[in-house]
């Protein structure tokens, strides 16, 4: 019999350039926030899963799980790093809740970690490309923002997508940032600046790509009866997948259309018993600003072709009351890679007690999505808020 999981306790640093802090400080800085949020006691947790990306590329730090245990002072627990990529930490947050849900802990902590600022530029894009297969593509000098790049350009020609609809992603997240005290970016920008923003992989602008940012984030997952006992300001976890999609570009049989997404969604619904029409904030992981468009279109948001036009349609024109990324989403919030997908936690979990400074009213259905290479590593989170 599967115990029924909840998220206990969340917690998180800022996002953005954090100098002075190290890996190590600021993961315990999110998880002892996590921690005293729960109000679990710490001998309660069994595992700590560190989800981290390039922390050895950029910080020449390695070993992570066991040290971050240590410096919270928790013992005698199973203390491990885990890496997907991009998608680093909301993996952890699925084998934590695959833990807790089949009962061999009690309470599981996981926090993302990464800091992606202070090291030469050619560290940082050697981080980012190890995300790619150096077997194949790496040695045909792709990177994300030419793959994404060659994403944008199709959808474009298939489904009439224009410049100023992928464009308005950016000013739309940008305006969300504002009120977010956790994002890197809080000042509005217009469709203009995106637009005549310089060259980076075309059709991709600077403004179409989300900033390498530091911070971590931190989840307690943990059963109802233990959630329960310590009166945690908890939320349920209705489903939690984590799947593999494409490794390579010539793996897709359409470059649109995200399989992974698509299979982790369906299967996420399937679990959760919800369909996209009953979420009611998304957090979806637009690394680029055309990310958003179709993750929005995969996760079954929007039908193919319709995530372009939603963006600058007024909300009662859609065919859906979801609203996206109110915290700003990578492109404004910021990507700390390996922390993204416990960020992403934290935000619907604040959305769904009530607590967010962009709050979507009555918000009781939640969804992250968060990927990992090129779309080779996918989770979704679907998360209930508590009658």
């Amino acid at each position: 019999m599967s115990v029924e999981v909840h998220i206990a306790g969340v917690g998180t640093t800022k996002f953005g350039v954090l100098p002075g802090h190290t890996l190590q400080s600021l993961a315990v800085e999110a998880a002892r926030a996590a921690l005293a949020d729960s109000k679990i006691p710490a001998d309660k947790i069994g595992w700590v899963l560190v989800g981290n990306f390039v922390g050895g590329i950029m910080t020449g730090q390695e070993l992570l799980g066991p040290i971050v245990a240590a410096d919270l002072g928790l013992s005698n627990v199973a203390a491990i790093k885990v890496e997907a990529a991009c998608a680093s930490s909301s993996a952890a947050v699925r084998i934590g809740h695959d833990l807790v849900r089949a009962g061999a802990e009690e309470a599981v902590l996981v926090v993302g970690v990464e800091r992606l600022t202070g090291a030469p530029r050619e560290a940082l894009t050697s981080a980012m490309t190890a995300a790619i297969d150096q077997g194949t593509e790496g040695g045909s000098g792709l990177t994300f923002p030419a793959f994404w790049g060659l994403v944008m350009a199709r959808h474009m020609h298939l489904y009439g997508t224009t410049r100023e609809q992928v464009a308005a992603v950016t000013v739309k997240n940008r305006q969300f940032g504002i009120t977010n005290p956790l994002a890197q970016y809080q000042k509005a920008i217009t469709l203009e600046q995106v637009m005549t923003s310089p060259p980076i992989a075309d059709p991709i602008l600077r403004f179409d790509c989300c900033p390498g940012t530091d911070g971590a984030a931190a989840v307690v997952l943990a059963s109802k009866s233990l959630a329960q006992k310590y009166g945690s300001p908890s939320v349920r976890v209705a489903a939690s997948v984590l799947v593999n999609g494409p490794v390579r570009i010539t793996d897709y049989k359409d470059i649109t259309t995200h399989d992974g997404t698509v299979n982790a969604a369906r299967r996420a619904y399937e679990a959760a018993g919800v369909g996209p029409q009953d979420i009611d904030v998304a957090e979806l992981h637009d690394c680029f600003s055309i990310a958003e468009i179709v993750d929005s279109e995969d996760l079954g948001f929007f039908a193919k072709g319709d995530g372009g036009p939603a963006v600058t349609r007024p909300a009662s024109e859609r065919n859906t009351k979801v609203v996206i990324n109110p915290s700003g989403g990578l492109l404004s919030k910021g990507h700390p890679t390996g922390a993204t997908g416990c960020g992403q936690i934290y935000e619907i979990a604040m959305q769904l007690r009530g607590r967010h400074p962009n709050q979507v009213a009555q918000a009781r259905w939640g969804l992250t999505h968060n990927g990992g290479g090129t779309a080779a590593a996918v989770t979704v989170h679907i998360l209930e808020a508590l009658k």
